[in-house]
């Protein structure tokens, strides 16, 4: 069983950079795609970027250009720029879709919490 663990969160300031990292325990080479989601509480989860090997490479519409997901290995990885206070959330990986018989099923991270002070 995969197991996912984000690092890499932090305090930053407005327009400061961080790079989150996504480690995998176990080989995701094979799996179809790999995604940073964020959840604000009391908001919805957000999808911020995905790395898939059908789709390709897509972010969200707030995201514009400021931030680059990427995938070395076993390691996920969000390249942050720019960041602006609204970007505060937990950011968590996931990856699949995984399959036991009929079911479907994705792997989460515990998630890292990014902070942007004003």
């Amino acid at each position: 069983q995969v197991q996912l663990v984000e690092s890499g969160g932090g305090l930053v300031q407005t327009g400061e950079s961080l790079t989150l990292s996504c480690a995998a325990s176990g080989s995701i080479a094979a799996v179809e795609s790999m995604n940073w989601f964020r959840q604000v509480p009391g908001k919805q989860r957000e999808l911020v970027a995905s790395l898939s090997s059908r789709t390709g490479t897509n972010y969200g519409n707030f995201v514009k250009g400021r931030f680059t997901i990427s995938r070395d290995k076993n390691t996920l990885y969000l390249q942050m720029h720019s960041l602006k206070p609204d970007d505060t959330a937990v950011y968590s990986c996931r990856a699949g879709p995984f399959h036991r018989g009929l079911t479907e099923y994705y792997i989460w991270g515990q998630g890292t919490t990014v902070i942007v002070s004003s």
